[in-house]
């Protein structure tokens, strides 16, 4: 991968990272057109990771506030809100590690297989989309349910926003309370995805790419900070259907054509 490819991988993840229109489906479309690239596993964790970096810059406040809570060691709300986001993670860690090599082996720029999955994650945004909004706050329950949903979303071309956003309307949430909820309850799965594959990647693997990997996570944490502030701003808006015409539309094209 050179540096322009790399410049355009890390846009693009850093767009759609936030966006409910799947960020890894994405980047199989550009691993496509590109004809293919070696160190995608490698790259993709890099780009999630500046990601995660952008979500700690715009959240910054309440994960202090959060955190301040937490080590008061007493059952206050901060406490709470955090028991719910670790809740929150089981499902993905279940399939973190027990299937990690089943995920990793679908990443092949197959077509037929992200354009399915963005008909699911529009799926997702269409119900979550005509449900009747409420504002009830996440339960527990509510919680372990969007962490199925993220789960499903290390699918390429199943959004991580826009299954858990629209799995957390279904169930009546909060449109305010879910916009930072779905984006706090990624940053553990996703650090640990990185120090995961940290630790099993020989260096020689990194030899000859470490300038693409740094062109790559710069410019998926700019773009991703960018992407973050609109999406809250749009899932306040309750504006998700739109995203679902786009992702039915991307998804036939793919499977139609390439």
């Amino acid at each position: 991968m050179n540096w322009y490819e790399a410049l355009i991988f890390g846009l693009v993840q850093g767009l759609t990272e936030f966006l409910p229109v799947s960020s890894d489906g994405h980047l199989e479309i550009v691993k496509y057109l590109f004809g293919g690239i070696e160190e995608s596993f490698l790259f993709s964790v890099v780009v999630h990771g500046a990601t995660v970096l952008s979500i700690l810059v715009v959240f910054w406040k309440e994960i202090v506030k959060l955190m301040k809570g937490v080590f008061r060691f007493t059952m206050n709300e901060e406490m709470v809100y955090a028991l719910k986001i670790i809740v929150s993670m089981i499902p993905v860690a279940i399939v973190g590690f027990t299937m990690r090599d089943k995920v990793e082996a679908l990443f092949v720029a197959d077509m037929d297989i992200t354009g399915s999955f963005l008909l699911v994650t529009a799926l997702f945004l269409l119900v979550g989309h005509f449900v009747p909004k409420r504002d009830k706050p996440v339960t527990y329950g509510g919680a372990f349910l969007m962490g199925i949903a993220q789960a499903l979303a290390v699918l390429p071309g199943v959004s991580r926003s826009g299954s858990t956003i629209s799995t957390g309307l279904m169930l009546g949430n909060s449109k305010n309370e879910l916009a930072r909820f779905s984006f706090l309850m990624v940053i553990v799965p996703i650090m640990g995805a990185n120090f995961m594959q940290v630790i099993s990647t020989e260096p020689q693997a990194v030899n000859g790419v470490l300038f693409p990997l740094i062109i790559a996570f710069v410019a998926a944490f700019v773009s991703g900070y960018a992407a973050c502030r609109w999406m809250i701003n749009i899932v306040r808006k309750g504006k998700l259907g739109w995203f679902a015409l786009y992702c039915i539309l991307v998804g036939l094209t793919l499977i139609i054509f390439a």
